[in-house]
């Protein structure tokens, strides 16, 4: 199943979970973007997709759950010890990824999640942004750009002769993106 598909089952039903644990609508639509970020480069790993959706669920609640403790509010959430040694254990790249496309200005961060997460072409992430459709390919290449760059700084990984990025993940306490 693509991430598009996912986003047009589910994303409305997501937004209202957020919603209801963060009682802010421009939180509630940078956590749905974080969650959906997350469901992209993770939606593969999910073996059976009868438990998609109490899955992309799971991935909302680690979403709202860090961001309380990122921005130390409490919650009153019995089980949120649990979930917090659990986020913790592992430290990958979808995490760094995560945490450069949030460090992306705006002006970037919207249309590539449109353009690559949400699945949208190019002309309709510009008539939805109401901007040019020069400017919105400009803004994803320059978005596509800064990630790489992310992963060269963050990890110090290091473009091949291909172009492609290559290295391996630091440890979290290492890490300049995730720390």
């Amino acid at each position: 199943m693509t991430t598009q598909t996912i986003w047009k089952l589910y994303a409305e039903d997501v937004k209202h979970f957020i919603l209801s644990k963060v009682k802010d609508g421009s939180v509630a639509d940078d956590l749905l973007q974080d969650t959906f970020i997350k469901v992209h480069t993770k939606k593969d790993t999910v073996k059976d997709e009868s438990k998609l959706k109490a899955w992309l669920f799971s991935v909302a609640r680690f979403t709202v759950l860090d961001y309380f403790r990122q921005h130390k509010i409490t919650t009153d959430d019995k089980n949120i010890d649990v979930f917090f040694l659990e986020n913790d254990n592992k430290h990958t790249e979808h995490d760094c990824l995560l945490g450069i496309i949030k460090s992306l200005p705006k002006k970037y961060r919207d249309p590539l999640f449109l353009a690559d997460i949400k699945g949208l072409k190019q002309d309709e992430v510009a008539k939805q942004l109401k901007l040019p459709l020069p400017t919105v390919k400009s803004q994803i290449q320059r978005a596509r750009k800064q990630i790489a760059q992310g992963f060269m700084d963050c990890c110090d990984f290091k473009m091949n002769t291909n172009g492609y990025l290559v290295g391996e993940i630091k440890e979290k306490k290492d890490c300049k993106v995730c720390n």
